[in-house]
């Protein structure tokens, strides 16, 4: 039998394992195939649990390889068979199966960082083709014992020479040594006593990097979905984060676009180059753990991402409906009015010389912008987000420049730590100068601490 685009049942996601008891052939059980059992465990997953048609579509794949249709695995016959696109379609027009592939590879890759570590093979969507791999895992290095507990080269010949009847020689040179190691001991400790260590403390700039990107959570860097910022342009009207999430702002009607220009707004993953930017400075940081840091764009990102790990947003709420929930409880919050054609920030309670709002005039070419960085908790406080948004592009690059100086935050830094190490929440308002969408002359305005 064939996959169908219509059969009933055969593609339903649930959290249990899937199961498809009519397309096994004779002699060959699919449930009792360990590969068939891995790709179970995978859709499981929390990677996978609410991403449904990433599931269907590893579940399309692996189902038709491991029972020998390999060579009918094609661009055309997923995207009829998992994403209901009609007969006849052309691959060349709609690069939607393409899209998703590029995603599966994603949560392949985090499946096995995370919940599959341990598996003992793992599964993946080779590049420039759709059909499946199974491959055995490296297994891991043992460790080398050192220390104590290692055997050293001269330790075998002392023990060689005890045996061949030389262990007078060996025990006065012994207790030559132990005498001599005893002095170096004394000598170290009194040294110590007199003249203590001195232990610089990290510097602050060091503490927010440990918190976010070296801890036992999973870190999450989220850029700008460009795309979807120029929907919300185009309809002039801001879309809910319900709505980007259930996507029903991919079938708006956007005016003065063609159909096939519209699409790729709707299926591609854009961001811009100032993000591309920031992703790369924050991933060549001394304190990142590569095994726990993830890219993820705003579409594929989860609420649950936000609860459970360190999450990074870069761009505001116009580029990022994420940025809408981080910003809930803050004081510095980001708006967007007049049918998405200006922008501004709010300060929820002025403090002397302060304003309350603080806008920013998009159609001069030389204008004020502005910017919040923000370091609060995530939503259930047992991590961090880090919000880096501003007005416009150039409010997000003076962020950035900002949060990656080591010195340009450092009075607000200092105020935020704690005696015992790490950051009090905080929240930076800067101020820069847009001279044709690059940041210059940026400076803080006010800051709120705890």
């Amino acid at each position: 039998m064939r996959w169908l685009a219509n059969r009933e049942g055969s593609l339903t996601m649930k959290s249990a394992p899937v199961s498809f008891p009519a397309i096994e052939p004779a002699g060959y059980s699919l449930h009792d195939d360990p590969r068939w059992q891995l790709v179970q465990r995978i859709v499981a997953s929390r990677q996978f649990a609410r991403a449904p048609l990433l599931s269907k579509f590893l579940l399309f794949v692996c189902t038709e390889m491991l029972q020998g249709r390999q060579e009918e695995i094609s661009e055309y016959q997923i995207g009829v068979t998992v994403f209901d696109r009609p007969h006849g379609y052309r691959t060349v027009e709609d690069n939607i199966v393409r899209n998703y592939a590029r995603q599966l590879r994603k949560r392949l890759a985090e499946y096995f960082a995370a919940d599959g570590l341990e598996e003992s093979f793992r599964v993946e969507i080779p590049l420039g083709g759709y059909v499946p791999a199974f491959a055995g895992r490296e297994p891991r290095q043992p460790k080398v014992v050192s220390g104590p507990l290692a055997v050293t080269e001269s330790q075998e010949d002392a023990a060689e020479a005890v045996r061949s009847g030389g262990w007078r020689k060996w025990a006065l040179g012994g207790g030559v040594l132990l005498a001599y190691s005893a002095i170096l001991v004394w000598a170290t400790m009194v040294v110590r006593a007199r003249y203590p260590e001195t232990h610089l403390p990290p510097e602050p700039s060091q503490l927010l990097w440990s918190a976010m990107f070296h801890s036992p959570l999973s870190t999450f860097i989220v850029p700008a979905d460009c795309g979807f910022n120029m929907i919300e342009d185009l309809s002039h009207r801001q879309i809910s984060l319900a709505d980007y999430l259930n996507g029903d702002f991919l079938t708006q009607p956007l005016p003065a676009m063609d159909e096939h220009s519209s699409n790729d707004l709707r299926t591609q993953e854009y961001t811009s180059f100032v993000d591309l930017e920031i992703v790369s400075a924050l991933s060549r940081l001394s304190e990142i753990d590569p095994r726990r840091l993830f890219l993820r764009f705003p579409r594929d990102l989860r609420l649950d991402d936000l609860k459970r790990g360190n999450v990074v947003l870069i761009g505001s709420l116009g580029s990022d409906p994420w940025a809408g929930v981080a910003q809930k409880n803050m004081n510095f919050k980001i708006d967007y009015r007049n049918e998405m054609q200006q922008a501004w920030v709010i300060n929820t309670k002025p403090r002397p010389g302060e304003a309350a709002e603080y806008v920013s005039h998009w159609n001069e070419p030389v204008h004020q912008t502005y910017a919040v960085i923000a370091y609060i908790p995530n939503l259930s406080g047992n991590g961090h987000i880090l919000l880096v948004e501003g007005l416009d592009v150039a409010g997000t690059q003076a962020a950035a420049e900002m949060l990656l100086r080591k010195d340009a935050l450092e009075t607000v830094l200092h105020a935020a730590s704690l005696p015992e190490g790490g950051l009090k929440p905080f929240e930076i308002l800067l101020q820069s100068t847009s001279i044709e969408s690059n940041a210059a002359n940026t400076q803080i305005i006010a800051s709120r601490i705890g």
